[in-house]
């Protein structure tokens, strides 16, 4: 199992990303959330399912463990394979989809292409307890507001290697990236330990 693929970016597109990393090109396919993680970056890192069929070896990449986890959800669910799961992620980001889920909102997921009543009614029946909307967590793993990703996984990364507990890191950087956005790693770390 690959955990995540980490080099340059020799080609992106909407839907997938050619990533080259020890002279070896990856190609995976990714959603529209992904690409615009990593649109106009030289290179990256980036989080990688593989799917292993009798016909074809697909690699899925995501910009966020916790959109994997989403991924592995939604195609947990009868009748959701990994490319119905890849066009749910690209019309509603991350913590948009926990939203919708957890409020039982079926319009939101009927109006997604592919998706009819039957399989969003599945889908907000399989996956009600297996999100929270208040903490915007997934198989207990927040989800970082947009644009907030890479800072929020490295605050936190820093603060459980100081010791703090995972759950209570989240929540802190969370709380502060939601206030003030456009902080430093750092500066989050520093504003992280003040609340904890």
């Amino acid at each position: 199992m690959i955990e995540y693929i980490k080099g340059d970016i020799v080609e992106l597109t909407p839907t997938q990303m050619i990533i080259e990393c020890a002279g070896i090109g990856y190609q995976l396919n990714i959603s529209l959330t992904t690409y615009s993680a990593f649109n106009g970056k030289p290179s990256g890192k980036i989080y990688v399912y593989e799917v292993i069929r009798e016909d074809a070896h697909l690699l899925f990449g995501f910009a966020l463990k916790a959109e994997r986890e989403l991924f592995l959800l939604l195609t947990s669910v009868s009748g959701v394979g990994p490319n119905t799961a890849r066009m749910i992620l690209s019309s509603l980001p991350p913590s948009e989809l926990i939203q919708v889920i957890a409020t039982k909102n079926e319009t939101a997921l009927t109006s997604v292409k592919g998706i009819g009543q039957k399989t969003a009614q599945r889908i907000l029946v399989d996956l009600k307890n297996k999100v929270k909307a208040g903490d915007m967590a997934v198989g207990g793993t927040a989800v970082p507001a947009p644009g907030h990703g890479a800072v929020a996984e490295e605050a936190v990364a820093a603060l459980v290697m100081l010791g703090f507990q995972k759950t209570a890191s989240q929540k802190a950087v969370s709380s502060i990236l939601k206030s003030s956005p456009m902080l430093a790693v750092e500066q989050v770390i520093k504003s992280a330990l003040r609340m904890l």
